[in-house]
């Protein structure tokens, strides 16, 4: 796996998990709060396992998969669109 830079983010693994589960994300459907990185890898991991089944090599490999993604950035991204949208509702 290609460890360096993807598409603006720190790795492909962070790139894929937020276009895949956040990018289309409305925070205050799922958190009371805005989530810590903690939250948002138990959210990814019941999204990927709770409804993968347990497949053994397919779920290692996912596992590998998941300890790339770089939730500290996906937070702060996370943080930025709640922020602007939050702006953009006071505004009207």
């Amino acid at each position: 796996m290609n460890y360096e830079k993807y598409n603006g983010w720190s790795n492909y693994a962070t790139w894929r998990i937020n276009l895949e589960l956040f990018s289309d994300m409305d925070v205050t459907d799922y958190f009371d709060e805005l989530p810590t990185t903690e939250m948002l890898e138990e959210y990814v991991e019941n999204v990927v396992f709770d409804y993968a089944g347990h497949f053994g090599l397919v779920e290692d490999y996912a596992r590998a998969f998941l300890n790339n993604v770089n939730y500290y950035e996906i937070l702060e991204h996370i943080k930025e669109n709640y922020e602007h949208d939050k702006a953009t509702e006071n505004e009207e």
